[in-house]
């Protein structure tokens, strides 16, 4: 029997949760002895769409038997998927929203499902820490992913769900890497406002953009005062890849972050049971995530270090 080609499709390469996503593909790969292309797309959906499509027009006995998707854009290339099931390919968006896949599912035969974080819960993860590390309220600093992306809206969804109400927000939009929290911090700094305002803890939507935001205060041309009181708040993060985000919670340089495991391997196991084995998989199967360190952990931290003259409010 002819092992199973599978492209999987990720957003860009200069992402830790990403690299660990490939990274598990090509272990799974090997395991179940699958042929594997990973493709990264640069952060651009329209890439993201060209590169696939190329794979699916190819002749017939040199296609993909299934394709697993970590889209860029929000709608998860509708068009392109149903592209891909129309010449027999296996369909999976992962950790994504993709409503289409029900329609898919009706008309087509080929294996087509949804293995997904919830965003959402994500978000109220982020937001629990939030008031374990500021039981008297505060104001934060947001990043979030791209405007388009369901995860960062959902993300954001969720993080305003479970804050208390006396801590305020304000939003930066990054693009899930370092260097674009980075720029988006910098940029902010720079405005009148930004320069007396009091931020209390730093939130991103994934771990690099934490650390980027951090970067940005480094760099910041100020007083060492105020370096010393921008790096003394917490930066909480997502995703948690142990030899990154959980890494730098360790090390002191973010203060918490959410695990979310990767499910690449998830993906291709499942492509595996379907397309060998013939068992049914459903439509959306969920990858649960817990925070790092627990929210009690977090409280008890925040409350033996409330005496610090640095972290009380002022």
């Amino acid at each position: 029997m002819k092992p199973l080609r599978v492209v999987v499709s990720l957003m860009t390469d200069d992402n830790d949760y990403q690299l660990e996503q490939a990274t598990a593909a090509r272990e799974a790969a090997k395991r179940l002895g699958m042929e594997l292309e990973v493709l990264f797309a640069e952060n651009d959906s329209i890439t993201q769409s060209q590169q696939l499509l190329k794979a699916i027009q190819l002749a017939p006995q040199n296609r993909p038997d299934a394709i697993a998707l970590e889209p860029v854009s929000g709608t998860a290339l509708p068009q392109v998927a149903r592209a891909a099931v129309s010449a027999g390919i296996a369909w999976a968006v992962v950790n994504r929203a993709a409503p289409y896949l029900s329609d898919l599912r009706l008309n087509y035969k080929t294996p087509i499902f949804n293995i997904s974080k919830d965003h959402k819960e994500i978000g109220r993860l982020q937001g629990r820490q939030i008031a374990a590390l500021l039981p008297k309220g505060g104001a934060i600093l947001c990043i979030t992913g791209t405007a388009e992306s369901s995860a960062a809206q959902q993300r954001v969804a969720g993080l305003n769900e479970a804050k208390p109400e006396n801590v305020q927000v304000s939003w930066l939009k990054g693009q899930w890497t370092e260097a674009s929290a980075t720029r988006a911090v910098t940029s902010w700094l720079r405005l009148i406002t930004s320069q007396k305002a009091r931020i209390d803890l730093v939130a991103a939507q994934n771990d690099v953009m934490a650390l980027g935001a951090r970067r940005a205060f480094e760099q910041q041309q100020t007083s060492e005062m105020d370096r010393k009181r921008w790096l003394s708040i917490p930066y909480l993060g997502i995703d948690g890849v142990p030899r990154t985000g959980q890494a730098w919670v360790r090390s002191g340089l973010l203060t918490a972050t959410v695990v979310c495991p990767p499910c690449m391997q998830d993906a291709l196991e499942m492509f595996d049971q379907a397309l060998r084995k013939g068992i049914q998989r459903p439509q959306i199967s969920p990858v649960p995530a817990t925070s790092f360190p627990a929210i009690e952990i977090l409280a008890a931290s925040r409350a033996s270090a409330a005496q610090s003259p640095v972290l009380q409010r002022a």
